[in-house]
């Protein structure tokens, strides 16, 4: 039975997220729970720096945090395990070698653990020193929220592969990072100050991931430099504690353009020495480097195929070379031609993984992992899992996940990736005609082989959400759990992080699930549904709205819709052919439109926009539908999160409810662009005649620098301000009124909104400041922006205005005005 103490202490100061889900929030301690808890600590290693002494310290600081109690220490000697109310903490050898027999601990895999809270003594032990500290840590997580349960289990991971990817540059910045600037890297060098390491390395083993790899993919030479490698050490040291080692990104072509030869042939006996030795040099600062990072000949990056040399080739020079450290390599198979011809009908990026990949099956030496991102494309809200998985039986692989959601909503958007994540897990690839799932392929499970597991692109910063939006946090907590074990229950894990995260208040975790779980499904309806992809820019920032840029370039993430048609064809019959990569009976499900699951028809079948869903809507009416439908959802956060003002600090209340109110407004951004593109292509009305049709719109025209438009008037009443004027000719009564502008990167306008004369909003042209998404420097479908003022009375006939003031390149540009009555969406 699960014990929970639902009320909290309250809120006695702001929480600005740096602790994320280990922030041990005080709670009540009633005379039933004082009972429970140990008095002593008794750690079975004291060396300092070993994970087992930091279980240690985490109990301590833990019970004081939560429960005011004040637990003493005691390091490993015999008498002490028979001490009463006690938690002992160590591995089994080291139980055995102090305590005495362990009989009833099970056969423990490695890094797995036994909890036992059952009798006087709470006994964590585990297989090694890293699994002592995630039973740690899955001890405080139960007494955090306010469990004190009888349990006795084991628990082993599902693969040995739980790595994180950093994709941080040594200048700084991060690729796709949404979080502030680098923990690790500034001004072309390793940080002095390891403070916020030392956090991330506390998150990342209490989900027990032990991998972390701290550079971009996309690799700069210099992080080779002997003071560099030096400096790589203080990383390690940072992370050992907590059971993380670190692996690094490494650039192909190093050996030319940073270490002075002139060529980088992975065949060649002067770059296979050049390397050798490069490795033993990091190996001898960072003698547990769990190993090397690869991705070569894709997006412009140099590889073997400079020298007609295969992947396997280049992934094999460097396992040689890490071979006699025990360390890995993560080859990653995102590898493609992104100079494309769309005119090409068989063209397409999505074969490209099995067609450079599975010729070379067998090939790779055994210390070699193929990381594989978990769809064919990139990251979108819909794709089907990768063929890759089933078409490499006798080589290790991974599956690649993104916690960040660089084609998801950047952290500016709620989107909880965990039901995502699950779908691909789930999938069943039916090799040779047996279950086949992806998680049990990835893990070594189905083809018994020696390495498996997962890597997930995360990219926090120095931004103390970590990720740039706190809600986000809840995608690399649930990232550790699935990469742990791949059948954990999204739902059951978010529940888990909101009370870790937040609080034990019933009413706070039903409306944090439902949101988040909500979030997903409402972002791929306002984004790109039918598997046609997310319909954002991907030749710009792959943040807002673009269905224009999907086709005619290299880039091979095409619709081809023209105006009767959408989606690509896969079919074999047809098509590209890439439904054959499948086993027979994936092949033939995606080979048919009517078997193929509607969540992913266009992205196999290139139909007409009049053909007919199994719901009875047309291809585009059921565009249309949902799309209204994702961005009212999308309404609704803003709504359910201010139920909860006054249950969460002031300062994370703010902080999320600006987000979803940004998000609400962006989605319906979303909503008009890609229901206008295609309404427009097509000539297909909305049968609900709402595309187009906007009657509490007033639109601005095109703005200037100096000066906008607004219902055709437009008056510059200096050279630095504009001002627009417009009469109500709606009915009279109480609206909400919604300005949408442009927030251009380069530059902060201020925009003051008038009825009659009298000020009812102002604001400012900031959200490349206070929110997390890459900012734009168009008007463009990134940069539109809604601000929204509520409960505005208006008469008919009054006189709106808006004065702007640009600032910078930015020109205080508007795009619309709405009126909305109570319940009107837009």
């Amino acid at each position: 039975m699960r014990l929970f103490l639902l009320a909290s202490l309250g809120f006695a100061a702001a929480k600005n997220g740096l602790d994320g889900w280990l922030r041990y929030a005080p709670l009540p301690c009633s005379h039933q729970c004082h009972s429970k808890l140990p008095s002593n600590i008794v750690t079975l290693n004291q060396t300092t720096r070993s994970p087992v002494y930091v279980a240690g310290s985490e109990l301590q600081k833990g019970l004081k945090e939560i429960y005011a109690s004040h637990v003493q220490i005691h390091h490993g000697q015999h008498g002490q395990c028979k001490d009463f109310s006690a938690v002992i903490v160590g591995t089994v050898a080291q139980y055995r070698k102090t305590c005495g027999p362990a009989d009833e601990v099970p056969h423990l895999d490695e890094d797995g653990f036994w909890l036992n809270t059952k009798g006087s003594h709470v006994r964590i032990l585990g297989q090694n020193e890293k699994g002592t500290l995630y039973g740690t840590y899955e001890y405080l997580s139960m007494l955090a929220q306010g469990n004190f349960s009888d349990v006795a289990y084991s628990t082993n991971p599902s693969a040995l592969i739980r790595w994180v990817n950093q994709w941080d540059n040594m200048d700084g910045s991060i690729e796709r990072g949404y979080g502030g600037p680098s923990i690790f890297f500034r001004g072309e060098k390793i940080v002095d100050d390891l403070a916020r390491v030392i956090q991330y390395a506390r998150l990342l083993a209490s989900v027990r991931i032990n991998a972390v790899v701290v550079n971009n993919v996309n690799a700069n030479a210099t992080l080779l430099a002997p003071e560099n490698i030096q400096c790589l050490g203080r990383i390690a040291d940072v992370f050992r504690p907590y059971g993380v080692q670190i692996g690094i990104s490494l650039n192909f072509a190093s050996p030319k353009t940073f270490g002075g030869l002139n060529i980088f042939d992975p065949l060649d006996t002067t770059v296979i020495k050049w390397w050798s030795n490069i490795t033993n040099q990091i190996y001898q600062r960072v003698p547990d480097m769990a190993g090397y990072l690869i991705k070569a000949d894709s997006e412009g990056q140099p590889g073997p195929q400079t020298y007609n040399r295969t992947l396997a080739d280049a992934a094999n020079l460097f396992a040689k070379a890490v071979k006699p450290y025990g360390g890995i390599v993560m080859y990653r198979s995102f590898v493609y031609d992104h100079n494309l011809n769309q005119s090409n009908w068989k063209a397409d990026r999505a074969n490209a993984a099995v067609d450079f990949f599975k010729h070379l099956d067998g090939k790779f030496n055994d210390n070699v992992v193929v990381q594989i991102k978990y769809g064919p494309i990139d990251f979108q809200v819909r794709e089907p899992a990768s063929p890759l998985f089933a078409n490499l039986l006798n080589t290790s692989m991974a599956i690649e996940l993104q916690v960040t959601q660089e084609y998801l909503g950047q952290q500016s958007h709620l989107v909880y990736l965990a039901p995502l994540w699950r779908d691909i897990l789930d999938f069943d690839m039916r090799v040779d005609h047996k279950p086949s799932s992806v998680r049990d392929i990835v893990t070594a499970k189905r083809f018994n082989r020696k390495l498996g597991g997962s890597a997930a692109v995360v990219n926090v910063g120095t931004n103390t959400t970590w990720l740039g939006s706190h809600l986000a946090m809840s995608n690399l907590y649930a990232y550790g759990r699935l990469a742990w074990n791949p059948t954990d229950d999204p739902e059951d894990m978010l529940r888990d992080w909101i009370r870790l995260t937040f609080d034990l208040d019933r009413n706070l975790l039903d409306t944090i699930t439902r949101m988040s779980m909500d979030s997903r499904p409402a972002y791929e309806n306002y984004s790109g549904n039918l598997g046609i992809q997310t319909l954002t820019d991907i030749l710009y920032t792959h943040y807002g709205p673009n269905p224009a840029s999907q086709d005619n370039n290299g880039w091979g993430q095409w619709t081809r819709a023209d105006r009767t048609t959408i989606g690509m064809d896969r079919t074999v019959k047809n098509g590209t052919d890439f439904s054959g990569q499948y086993p027979p009976e994936v092949a033939a499900m995606y080979e048919s439109n009517e078997t193929t699951p509607e969540n992913l028809l266009l992205w196999f079948h290139h139909v007409d926009y009049t053909h007919r869903l199994h719901s009875g809507k047309t291809v585009i009416q059921h565009f249309y539908d949902a799309h209204y439908q994702g961005a009212e959802t999308a309404q609704g956060f803003l709504d359910q999160w201010e139920s909860l003002q006054g249950k969460i600090d002031h300062e994370r209340y703010e902080h999320i409810r600006q987000r979803l109110e940004y998000q609400a407004g962006h989605s319906i951004v979303w909503r008009d662009t890609i229901n206008n593109f295609y309404h427009n292509l097509s000539g297909i009305a909305d049968k609900a005649k709402r595309v187009g049709n906007h009657p509490w719109r007033i639109d601005t025209g095109w703005p200037f620098r100096d000066c906008f438009w607004l219902c055709g008037y437009c008056h510059r009443s200096n050279d630095t301000a504009g001002t627009a004027t417009t009469k109500l000719h709606f009915p009279s009564g109480m609206y909400d009124l919604a300005v949408n502008y442009y927030d251009l990167y380069g530059g902060q306008s201020r925009w003051a909104v008038y009825l009659n004369d009298r000020q009812i909003g102002r604001w400012l042209g900031n959200t490349e400041d206070i929110l997390s998404h890459t900012p734009s420097i168009y008007l463009d479908g990134h940069s539109t922006t809604r601000i929204k003022f509520r409960r505005i009375k208006g008469t008919k006939g009054d006189t709106l205005r808006i004065d702007g003031t640009p600032d910078g390149v930015e020109p205080a540009p508007l795009d619309y005005v709405a009126l909305l009555p109570h319940g009107v969406v837009d």
